[in-house]
């Protein structure tokens, strides 16, 4: 076996080699493609990684005129779609929705008007949301840690100062009530 060589070469090799090499428009496109297979993308990413590819700014403006006239390239829906799964699945503010919107390279306007799908109540009861689920992971430490912690999660996510202190204050002050009205409730009658 040692005697044997390896063929090289193989029909798809021989092939391969035969076809021309793609031209700067099909190969945008492929790429365009390839990326939005995987998931939605704003113009400005398909832009980037058009250029990272070396592709002539003409070239890539073409393509990415025409993928957005057939509607596979639309950031008001992008926008819209993001904020949505965002704010559901992550907790996400509108301040930080807005950022990450922006590096996505989604116009100011467009940002402006899927963020403000979101209103300040909704905003306020995921807030709330997300202090519940993480109050039971604090308890144990004092009531400025505890405030400083959850308000600091908040603040990652995006939500304004005023509106974390406020929720958490306001949990947990529930939370004290529940624990006076159980330890009442659990206090034996005294003896007469």
């Amino acid at each position: 076996m040692a005697g044997r060589s390896q063929k090289r070469g193989g029909p798809s090799e021989s092939r391969a080699s035969q076809e021309p090499p793609l031209s700067p428009e099909e190969q945008a496109r492929a790429v365009c493609l390839r990326l939005l297979t995987g998931g939605p993308r704003t113009r400005r990413q398909l832009a980037d990684a058009l250029r990272k590819r070396e592709i002539p700014d003409e070239v890539a403006e073409h393509v990415l005129e025409r993928f957005q006239d057939v509607g596979l390239i639309d950031d008001q829906a992008f926008a819209t779609a993001w904020v949505e799964s965002r704010h559901r699945g992550r907790g996400l503010a509108r301040r930080a929705l807005a950022m990450e919107l922006r590096h996505r390279g989604v116009e100011a306007e467009l940002v402006s008007e899927a963020v403000g799908l979101l209103d300040p109540e909704q905003e306020e009861q995921t807030a709330r949301a997300l202090v519940q689920r993480r109050l039971p992971g604090t308890r144990g430490l004092d009531r400025d840690r505890r405030i400083r912690r959850l308000a600091g999660m908040l603040a990652r996510k995006g939500y304004g100062e005023g509106l974390a202190l406020k929720v958490v204050r306001d949990a947990l002050a529930a939370e004290a009530e529940t624990a006076d009205e159980a330890g009442e409730a659990g206090d034996p009658e005294p003896w007469e």
